[in-house]
């Protein structure tokens, strides 16, 4: 075991008020730095990174219950103990007794620790008993409901089924980066899997016996369960359009040998001409990382502005010229008609025509038109009652309607009542990767007995579209009627508030840190200002990072 000793802080003043940070070199430690946050009367030493993506935590937000959320993608820790809240961080961070002696302040640990800046989080468990948890799905939602379920103490038997053959992975990493090598952005590995005692296996489900409580997949395995997790995640839309079917180098984007596939297809040239289709997050980032690397990139989309959908086509327009900066070409308010061969080749795509006649040369096709809910293997299910779009209705704790207790949907395929501001409790569908991870963990403590009712948490995700964009809340629900812009749209830098009514509804961000990050704890605590306020704020910017944070919490 490494030798712990103290650490002497260089702090100049510990004059700090509650809910106040600062960092502080550790003398001896190259580089070596400890987050100090009061809470109450109690100062606290924490590493200073959030340990999903390394964002600073000094610029985070501390809440009066003690929380702080990375200004970045929402990942929130406990002051106290340095444990994970929140997704999406996985590992806790390091916290550290504090010595005060001689009027100098010290931490216990060791060099290592200190420069890591992070515990493990493995989980080693020993099964007890005979309860069962069979998961279906193997993306973020899996990876939540797993930690949910060991760190909540659960001690039973859990066997996850996917047709993906590797552990959960960052699937975000997918169309922002196109990394085609599954190692490279595993959650958590097979190790990892293994010590915490998860069986995993690499199978199609076929079928569900509700009374029975068995899984029946593709291979004539059947699988027990007490408490069964579906969490199959989205399936991508192709175009039912002719040529889109049966020619070669026409690709969707979901897992890793999709982009294996993208990438075999386009080798090692430059220049190639890709055609990408639909102008939403996975269309939009995969045509900025593709043009980054050289690639002669189009991007053909119906709205009349990127993303207008959910941003409105003036924050739309923004993203549409970060990317224009990046040389990538754009034909938007445009239909596609067809996709064409070229006489040399009748099996390879060669163009792609517009219903306006614009025809675009294409060696590449890449479809971003959206998913639908993975449910098929439910459809002919007696038992299960599917929504029109194929999800799963759930109540607040994401178990599926009519189907008893010990049945859960998570992530792209539930349907559940939004919680969220002008929600209503609104049955809604929210297809973001921190929100199926968030669920999964709600769902795992409920199962292991560490919650009775799921933590509240507000949508949260990020987008890499030339500059960082950081979104909390949600706009499915109701809808927005409006759009407060603060900030600078011309050099995305701004925030954008998104109402109905006099009610903030959603925030987007650019540059803005950490004014998204404090927007969604104030929608936690349904303290928002409204509408009026932001409008004739002075600085909307300083208002809300100087607005208190009521200490109570909005639960379901």
């Amino acid at each position: 075991m490494t030798q712990q000793q103290l650490f002497k802080l260089k702090v100049d003043s510990l004059d700090l008020k509650s809910m106040e940070k600062r960092e502080a070199e550790v003398e001896g430690v190259e580089g070596g730095k400890v987050l100090l946050v009061k809470v109450g009367a109690t100062l606290h030493a924490l590493a200073p990174r959030c340990t999903h993506y390394g964002a600073p935590l000094v610029k985070g937000v501390v809440t009066p219950d003690g929380r702080l959320t990375c200004p970045w993608h929402g990942a929130c820790f406990l002051v106290g103990t340095g444990d994970v809240e929140d997704s999406p961080a996985l590992d806790p961070l390091t916290s550290y007794p504090i010595t005060y002696k001689d009027g100098a302040v010290y931490i216990t640990s060791d060099e290592a620790t200190i420069k890591s800046g992070r515990r493990s989080g493995s989980v080693k468990c020993t099964v007890q008993g005979q309860d069962k948890v069979v998961i279906v799905g193997g993306g973020s939602g899996t990876m939540g409901a797993l930690e949910g379920l060991r760190k909540g103490g659960y001690k039973g038997h859990i066997t996850v089924i996917s047709r993906e053959p590797y552990p959960p992975i960052d699937r975000t990493k997918l169309s922002k980066a196109l990394i085609g090598d599954a190692s490279k952005i595993l959650l958590r590995t097979q190790d990892w899997l293994s010590a915490a005692a998860i069986d995993y296996h690499t199978d199609n489900v076929s079928g569900v016996d509700f009374a029975k409580q068995t899984v029946e997949t593709s291979a004539g395995k059947t699988y027990a369960y007490n408490h069964l997790i579906l969490a199959t995640g989205g399936t991508p839309k192709r175009l039912p359009l002719p040529g889109f079917k049966e020619l070669k180098n026409i690709f969707t984007l979901r897992t890793v040998p999709d982009v294996q596939a993208i990438l075999g297809a386009i080798g090692d040239a430059k220049h190639q001409r890709i055609v990408v289709i639909g102008s939403s997050f996975i269309g939009m980032e995969v045509a900025n990382c593709l043009a980054s690397n050289e690639q002669d990139v189009t991007v053909v989309g119906m709205e009349r502005a990127p993303l207008e959908r959910v941003m409105g086509a003036e924050v739309g327009s923004v993203f549409q010229q970060l990317l224009e900066k990046n040389k990538v070409k754009f034909h938007m308010s445009a239909d596609v008609a067809r996709a064409t061969a070229a006489a040399t080749d009748p099996h390879r795509v060669a163009a792609v025509h517009l219903q306006d006649g614009t025809e675009l040369a294409a060696d590449v096709v890449i479809l971003g038109v959206g998913v639908a809910p993975a449910t098929d293997f439910l459809r002919d299910n007696a038992a299960v009652s599917l929504l029109k779009d194929g999800s799963l209705q759930t109540d607040e704790s994401f178990r599926v309607r009519g189907l008893g207790p010990h049945v859960y949907a998570v992530g792209d395929i539930a349907t559940y009542p939004y919680l969220g501001p002008g929600g209503d409790r609104a049955p809604t569908r929210i297809e973001h990767w921190n929100v199926a991870q968030n669920a999964g963990r709600a769902v795992g403590g409920l199962i292991s007995g560490a919650r009775t009712h799921p933590k509240p948490f507000i949508p949260i995700f990020w987008s890499a579209l030339g500059q960082q964009l950081r979104y909390c809340g949600n706009t499915a629900a109701h809808g927005y009627d409006d759009v407060v812009v603060h900030g600078r749209l011309a050099d995305a830098a701004f925030a954008a508030f998104y109402t109905k009514g006099d009610t903030v509804v959603a925030v987007a961000t650019m540059q803005m840190d950490p004014v998204m990050t404090k927007a969604a704890e104030l929608m936690r605590r349904a303290a928002m200002p409204s509408k009026k306020e932001l409008r004739t704020a002075p600085d909307m910017k300083v208002m809300l990072l100087d607005l208190p944070l009521p200490a109570e919490v909005v639960e379901p």
